[in-house]
């Protein structure tokens, strides 16, 4: 039994025993889905182990180990479920089971060893599976693997409650319908896995991050949940410089969201952040990662944007922003994952180093491309103001505010345009 159990008299402090199912349920649920081959029937197994935790813990206290305990009283509990409808005998009583000290040591060496990986890759990767839309699997790894409820998924995509439980409804009948392995994954499986894993941590930070006004403070915490799934698979796999990469790349972006907006919830350009608010203690954390991934030579495209975001956060002013270093490794960014956008990001860093009549060279053939893409009209616009000409810029933010997907974007273009035209009437 924890030491913990003997503090306040064995009673234990609930924000302890969230905390405690919080950090277990990826783990635990993995463990049972492998059990029982259903999804609902793992999550079902976990909810009902929790519940029993709630009511013996406080006044027994934890367990030796927690996630272990959570694993076999999930899986009787949903034994016992199985037996009741099929006319069998039941488990014995709660309180028998409730002292699993031998099976629990059993489990524990077990759980140590390469069946957490597995079980873990394998229910993340069950949640971005292939035939699942962007959204579902977000919704889908926020549900089972994180533990949110249907109503805070709801109110992070800003959709109506029924909505979104229908959208997870249908996204777990495609998974059970997928025919999803329960085997251990081979080492090319686990590559595969791992890149898609990473993706969908990604997408469900870009959720929370791309976030505005009042929208920020209810799908800011999504990007606080992906940095715990990157935390998560940093664990799993901890010398693989890429998901260093991705973790150290949340956490450096996520530094700043202290100064991203104004006391209105308007967006504040990177060069007027008020750099005393960024979180100082996430930038040496990403910083670390960067410096212990680069180590192993393998740089990756999570890997290299991480370094870009270090570079911003490492200048004390915007002023001593490194451009050319930035230009650098967006050329690097260019050689391993090739996009309109990518070059699109590096001809600002251009614009910075050699003008913005070298950054427009190379923005020019990318119009046709991204014809629909706002943020092209709006960096587009702002070189055009630079070069003195100013009809062709305004067209081009005029293009950008129409392509704008949310007031936020707009409001983002129209910050730019307003600098250009306060600079231009001071010049």
């Amino acid at each position: 039994m924890s030491d913990m159990a003997s503090m306040g008299g064995c009673s234990l402090d609930g924000a302890w025993i969230d905390a405690a199912l919080t950090a277990a349920r990826p783990q635990a649920v993995a463990a049972l889905l492998r059990y029982f081959r259903d999804l609902d029937t793992a999550e079902e197994a976990f909810q009902d182990a929790c519940l029993r935790a709630l009511k013996a813990w406080p006044g027994n206290g934890p367990p030796r180990d927690p996630t272990a305990w959570l694993i076999l009283v999930g899986r009787n509990a949903a034994l016992d479920g199985v037996r009741k409808r099929s006319k069998s005998a039941p488990l014995p009583a709660e309180a028998l089971i409730s002292d699993l000290e031998d099976a629990e040591a059993s489990l524990v060496e077990r759980l140590n060893g390469d069946h957490y990986r597995d079980d873990v890759l394998r229910l993340l990767f069950i949640c971005c599976h292939p035939d699942l839309t962007a959204t579902q699997q977000v919704a889908v790894a926020l549900r089972i693997v994180s533990g949110l409820n249907v109503r805070q998924i709801a109110r992070a995509f800003l959709v109506g409650e029924s909505a979104m439980e229908q959208r997870i409804t249908r996204a777990k009948a495609r998974i059970g319908a997928a025919g999803v392995p329960f085997g251990a994954p081979d080492a090319a499986e686990r590559v595969t896995r791992l890149n898609a894993v990473a993706a969908m941590i990604y997408l469900i930070f870009n959720e929370g991050y791309s976030a505005s006004g009042e929208a920020a403070a209810t799908r800011g915490s999504l990007c606080d949940e992906a940095i715990r799934l990157a935390r998560l698979l940093l664990r799993l796999f901890q010398g693989e410089p890429e998901v260093m990469g991705l973790t150290a790349l949340l956490l450096l972006q996520h530094a700043r969201a202290a100064a991203r907006f104004d006391t209105e919830g308007a967006v504040v350009l990177l060069e007027d952040q008020d750099r005393s608010l960024w979180n100082r203690r996430m930038i040496d954390e990403g910083l670390a990662l960067i410096d212990k991934a680069v180590r192993h030579r393998r740089p990756g495209p999570y890997l290299v944007q991480a370094a870009i975001a270090a570079e911003h956060d490492r200048a004390p002013r915007p002023e001593a922003t490194n451009w050319a270093r930035i230009d650098r490794l967006y050329g690097d960014l260019e050689q391993l994952a090739p996009s309109p956008v990518v070059t699109l990001n590096r001809a600002v860093a251009v614009a910075k180093v050699a003008g913005p009549g070298a950054a427009l060279a190379m923005i020019e053939p990318l119009a046709a491309k991204l014809s629909g893409y706002f943020y092209f009209f709006g960096l587009r616009g702002g070189l055009l103001f630079q070069l003195g000409r100013r009809e062709e810029a305004r067209a081009a933010f005029d293009q950008a505010i129409a392509l704008a997907n949310t007031p936020a974007e707009a409001t983002h273009i129209r910050l730019h345009l307003d600098r250009l035209e306060r600079d231009g009437s001071a010049s």
